[in-house]
Order: C-alpha cells, then structure tokens, then sequence
C-alpha cells in the first residue's frame, strides 16, 4: 500500500475499495485541504486582495488534484480498488459564486497568482443561490434558486466576525477561507463573507424574497433582481458589506505583518474588479480615519493601494447610485465621498469627471479613476476605445494611470483538466513544457504540414464531439449527432453579444434550405446563456431560439441540416464538455462592445476557429493567428461608434430596404413560430429589432451569413486546411495564458512581495 492509498484509508476510515463514493469524496476533500495547508508560505512585502462581486470557480476537485500534482497517483489508487474518480466528481455541487466573464476571470487569476508564487488573495461574497439556476418552461427562462452549499463545503468557516454598520444597524460579516492552490506553486485563498443570520427560507415563488429583510437576505443571491427601488438598494447593502468586510481584513492581516497604517500601500496591494467594490476607497479612507490618520494622508495611502480594472463601455454598467440609497444604507461614507467629490472637481473643473453628478447620482467608475494608481482595460481595443472616447477626459487629466492588461485564461482548468486527451497529445509532440510556460504552446508550428498530427487532432476532435453528445443525453435528454459541425455560442445573454445575430442567421439558413439551397455540411449549434431575471428583451431571445429550435426539429427537410441545442443552466461544468468539443466559436458582439472575452480564448486554445467582429479580443486573436485562420466580418469599431455619434441608425430602413432581412424578422411571428411560441413574447421581440436594435444587428447581417457559409464550406470540402488552421489557433493561444497576464499586472501595477 502506497503513502496516498494509507491515507486515503485513514481518512475513509476503511480500506478504499470498501468506501462509499460520499466517503472517498470527504476523503479526498481533506487530503487535499492536509497537503494545499503544506504549500502556505510566508508573505513578505506587498500582498495582493482581488476583491470582486464574482468568483465562478467551478468544480475544484479535479483543478485541485491536478494543481496538486497529484491527480493520475488519486486516479490510479482508485482504479485499482475499483472506484471512478469522475464518479465521485460528479458528486461535487458547483459553486454558485459568479455568472459571467467577469467571474471566469477572477477564478482564473487567483489559479495564476498561486502558480506564480505571488502572494494574493481573493475576496468576495459567500452566495447561497448565486445568480440561479435556469430552467425551460413553456421554452421560456424560468429563475429558480441554486443551491450549493454542502455539509462537505471547500470554504471553511472561521470564528472571524467583523462588524459593519448598514442602514442604522450592526450586522456581523464572518469570513470563510477556501484555498486555492496553483500549479506546482503556493496556496493562497479566497475569502468569502456572510452572515450568520441569512435565512434561506425567506425565499417565496422562484428566486423572489423580501428584499427589506436585510439580516435574512444579504447573501442569499448575486445581483439582486434591480427591476425595483428595493432590489437596488439591496445591491448598495450587499457591495458594502463586501468591502467593509475586506477594508477589515487587510487592516487586520496587514497589521500582524507589521504594517503601521501609514505604510499600508507597501504591505497591501488591491485590485477593484469593476465597479462593484468601489466603495472599499471611501471605506477604507474612513477606517484610516478611525487610526489617527488625516483626511489628505489617508486619501494618498489609499490611491497608492488601490487599482481599478475597468470591464465595459456600456454606461448602464458603470455604476451610478442615488445619493439618497448611500445616505440610507451607508450614511457614514457620504461626508468621505462628498469630500472625495470636491478633491475631484478641484482638480477637474469638467462636470464629466465629478463623482457626485448634478442629478445626485454618485459615479463609482469616477471615484476609482481619481483615487487609484492604475486603471486598465482588459483587451488593446477595449483600452483604446478607453482612452479615445469612453474616458478620453479623465485619460487626459491622468494619462499616468491608462494601462492595458488583456485578460487571460488559466490552461490548467481550460486545457489540462477540461481536454485530456489534447493535453497528452501536446506533451507527446512538444513535451510538457508548455503547462508553466504557455509560450511554448508555438513549438506546435512545426507540425502544421505533417497530416498524421492534422488527423490526430481531427480524431481528439471527434471524441471530445462524442464524449459532448453522450453528456447532452444524460444531462439535458437531447441527442445530437457528433459527425455534424458544431458550432457554439456560450456567454451571457446581452443584445450587444448579438444571440440576435445568430437567431436571424439560423432563420435564413431555414429558407435557404426549404428553396433547395442546401448547406455544405451539417450543423449543430449550441447556445448556452442566461438573461438576467428583469431583461425582457434578452429573455425574450431566449425564447425565440427555443422556439425555432423546435420548428427546425418538427420539419424533416431542414433537422437534416441544422439543429439548434440551447443547454439549460450553462455554468463551468457545462463550458468543460463544449469548449473541447467546438468547431466554430461565435464571437459575434458589436465592434467596440465587448471589452475583452474569455471565451474566445477557450475556444481557440481548444482547437475551434473564431467567427467574428473585430471586438474585444478577437482583435489579438487575429493579429496573432493571421487572416486565413479565423473568419472575421463585421463592421469595424470606428464605424460603429461614427454610427452612434451621428445617431442616424435606422433599423426600419434596414428591414424595408433588404428582403433577407424582412424575411428572417418577419418569420418570428409567422405560422412556423406560433405554433409553440408566445406571439406577444415573438411580436416584442420583431418590435425591437425593426423599432431600435440599439446594437445595430442588421449591418452585420449578410456579412455574417456570408462567412459562416464559407466557414462551413471550409470544414466540408478541405479537413486537413480545416485541422491546419485550428493547430495554428492552439500554437497561438499562450499569449492569453492567465499567467501571463498576471505578470504584467504584477510588473507593472501591484509589485507583489517587494
């Protein structure tokens, strides 16, 4: 018996082969906590708090195991007594503690400041439902409660309260610790916040709740339903209560390592994700306050601790809240932030950059541009189109502080968990360098004319598509047929990322089917999405999409071809078995929308070609991979934003003056579609899209008909020039390594453990 099956036996408290699968799983929790405890270090210097709203982890198990450097050992020692590591996998709950990108991102960053070795913690809020988990009824999203938290939980609870004060009243923030290990590196953590008194049985129908309950409610969702004054309230209470909490503990953790408050920016670096945490400027200037410290010297030690990631150009996602919600739920910041607002407009006299606005809105994006060091956007058109337009008044008052950090992903999670068999078909061709230093990833060059590696990776390909369709049937009870392209669009559902788009590409391509004109190969495509609980229209795509996907499936003629597969409650589990399993990655936001995206990265580091806008970070991708290795249509950026300032976009003249158009949007309300569609949902829909299309959808339309065509053609006619581009995406894809990007921000912004 080897040293790990020992003690895996102890733990179990019987031999492994005589273990039950919820045994060994405790088992396996505890011997991973024993041996990420063995990988803490010291911290000397500065150490990072990565303080975000989101944190979309994932199952940790496997990451860990693997992290751990003991992955096939656990695997093997169960094989031999008999047992299914992937078994006792799925006995893990998904952690509800994020939605988006933004959460992905997080997740990822933390995997690459332990496997780097630097010293950084992240820091949120301990959710009991997350967002929620959705469900199909009537094709229709439904919002219902997720629960996650289990007996055997990764977060450990501690007996470390801080008290925050909110609304008149004390509530008592106790911290939970989960680890988080890197790859062959240190264990850092995550620290989450909640509340001993969050009454899960507060919830009603769905996900609704009392939202005045603040003792009973604070943690019990991520982003609150804000379709009412209470609902946005409940956010103000809910950041504040994440960054009270975190301003607590860096103070506490930064005073143990020596740190006499004046000298805080030299043991603490903080990252702002988004806006979200705004308001830990403010508190923290007041707690400096409460140390002795003056207002001026606490407003410099704070600029120089603090940093600010800026995620969007969407004005509806840079926070603006009443200056009366502040006053009710946080009235001991306001004479802070009233003060800040005044240092601001000292030394800008433009009402663009005040933080308290002339209609009383505070401004949480202005307040962290002017009390930081560093504000950065996330993709190099995201930073510029900053730069240019968006924040082009505060770029000039502080061209200093305008830096770029293009987001990243952790391949640990997104390639060596998620894509086993490319992983060892990589080490075989190019050695396993490549797991630390993604750049080695181009070493793969080499092998872009030999047809033995273009077939493998073809055939790694086609088992990832079988291994999908088998989790699609046991899962969401669909079948789909693996020989087929695949084709993905997972992310949120927002118009700006244009599921729209897609929608009307799929309802020509039905016509084009039913005139004779017959598609080069087969398709499947996979939509995963959730539309946030009071956006109509989003929702209303949702449905419409579902509702095609049964016209198509009712018409013999057109299942033939196309298949529309919408997978219910899309989350990191689900992302783990499409991303390997993808051909063709939809990446088809407006230009100068997106700010960066992850999931094209997924996707290209799997071996899917990109069709897209040049948005985001598809911009790198193309620079990196060449024109002839993804398939880019679209208007550009400058023509979109030329668009917006002459305010002369008229959808109504787009659907009158261009028949392919009419005929799609006409389709959501036609016979086809009413069958099982809602007409009043559809006709809402068809509405905004000749009415507004406020994300210009119809510009783009033949152009995205026209390259998906050819895409597909691509893949029928020419395999081995399809396999050829997808090797080169893979070889270019270490550029957006999570590591990577931790670097840079490390280098040039947070200055980690010096």
């Amino acid at each position: 018996m080897n040293r790990l099956e020992q003690r895996l036996t102890e733990l179990c408290g019987c031999p492994v082969a005589q273990a039950d699968d919820q045994t060994l799983y405790r088992a396996l929790l505890m011997l991973v906590r024993e041996k990420s405890r063995d990988k803490c270090q010291v911290v000397h210097g500065r150490k990072l708090y990565y303080i975000s709203a989101e944190f979309l982890i994932g199952k940790l198990l496997s990451n860990n195991l693997i992290n751990l450097g003991i992955y096939d050992e656990v695997r093997a020692v169960l094989q031999n007594a008999g047992k299914d590591l992937a078994r006792l996998e799925e006995l893990e709950a998904e952690p509800s503690l994020g939605n988006g990108g933004l959460g992905r991102l997080a997740a990822c960053f933390l995997d690459s400041l332990a496997t780097l070795n630097l010293p950084g913690d992240g820091v949120g809020l301990r959710y009991h439902f997350g967002l929620f988990r959705q469900k199909f009824v009537n094709d229709r999203q439904k919002e219902t409660p997720d629960p996650w938290l289990q007996q055997e939980s990764w977060a450990e609870k501690t007996d470390i309260l801080f008290p925050v004060q909110m609304g008149g009243k004390e509530f008592a923030a106790r911290l939970y610790r989960l680890p988080v290990t890197g790859y062959e590196g240190r264990t850092n953590y995550l620290n989450l916040f909640d509340l001993d008194s969050v009454d899960e049985s507060l919830i009603n129908e769905g996900i609704s709740f009392d939202k005045t309950a603040l003792a009973q409610n604070l943690t019990l969702f991520l982003y609150p339903d804000d379709s009412d004054e209470a609902g946005r309230k409940l956010r103000v209470y809910q950041q504040y209560l994440m960054v009270s909490a975190a301003a607590q503990l860096i103070l506490c953790e930064s005073a143990e390592r020596g740190c006499c408050y004046h000298d805080l920016a030299d043991y603490a670096a903080i990252q702002i994700n988004d806006t979200h945490p705004s308001m830990v400027i403010p508190e923290l200037i007041r707690l400096l306050g409460e140390k002795g410290i003056g207002f001026d010297e606490a407003v410099q030690i704070v600029t120089d601790t603090c940093a600010y990631t800026n995620h969007t150009i969407l004005a509806e996602a840079l926070e603006k809240w009443p200056r009366a919600y502040l006053e009710e739920a946080v009235p001991q910041l306001m004479p802070i932030i009233e003060k800040l607002d005044a240092l601001a407009k000292e030394r800008c006299d433009d009402p663009a950059c005040a933080i308290i606005d002339e209609q009383d809105r505070v401004h949480m994006a202005h307040m962290d541009i002017h009390f930081t060091h560093s504000t950065n956007g996330v993709a190099a058109l995201h930073t510029q189109i900053l730069k240019s337009s968006e924040l082009a008044h505060f770029d000039r008052l502080y061209p200093e502080k305008f830096n770029n950090k293009t987001n990243g992903i952790t391949f640990r999670r997104w390639l060596m968990s998620c894509n086993p068999l490319l992983t060892d078909e990589l080490c075989r061709l190019i050695g396993d360098g490549f797991k630390k230093d993604a750049s080695q990833l181009k070493k793969l060059l080499f092998y872009k004319e030999d047809e033995a590696v273009l077939r493998r990776l073809m055939e790694i390909k086609d088992q990832n598509k079988q291994a999908l369709s088998v989790w699609m049937h046991k899962t969401q009870g669909v079948s789909v047929d693996p020989t087929r392209l695949f084709s993905i669009q997972s992310k949120r559902l927002h118009e700006y990322k244009r599921q729209q788009l897609n929608l009307l590409g799929l309802i020509h391509q039905y016509f084009e089917i039913k005139a004779g004109h017959l598609p080069p190969v087969p398709m499947t495509c996979f939509f995963g999405a959730k539309a946030a609980p009071a956006y109509t229209i989003a929702k209303d795509i949702i449905h419409a999409l579902r509702v095609l996907s049964n016209v198509f499936a009712a018409d013999p003629e057109v299942s033939r071809w196309l298949q529309i597969v919408f997978v219910e409650n899309y989350n990191v589990t689900a992302a783990e078995k499409m991303i390997p399993a993808c051909d063709l990655s939809e990446q088809i936001s407006l230009a100068s929308k997106e700010a960066s995206g992850t999931g094209n990265m997924k996707f290209m580091l799997n071996g899917a070609l990109t069709l897209g806008t040049m948005d985001g970070a598809n911009v790198e991708i193309a620079q990196l991979v060449g024109d002839e290795n993804i398939y880019i249509f679209g208007q550009s950026s400058q023509q979109v934003i030329r668009r917006y300032a002459a305010g002369d976009y008229s959808a109504r003249e787009w659907y009158e003056g261009d028949p392919n158009i009419r005929r799609a949007i006409d389709f959501l309300t036609g016979e086809q579609m009413l069958k099982t569609g809602d007409r009043e949902v559809l006709r809402r829909l068809q509405n905004e899209l000749i009415g507004k299309d406020w994300f210009q959808t119809l510009p783009d339309f033949n152009a995205y008909v026209l390259r998906r065509r050819q895409a597909m053609e691509d893949y029928a006619v020419s395999p081995m020039l399809w396999a050829k581009k997808c090797l080169v995406n893979i070889a270019q894809a270490g550029y957006f390594s999570s590591d990577r990007t931790i670097a840079d921000y490390d280098r040039d912004i947070w200055h980690l453990g010096q």
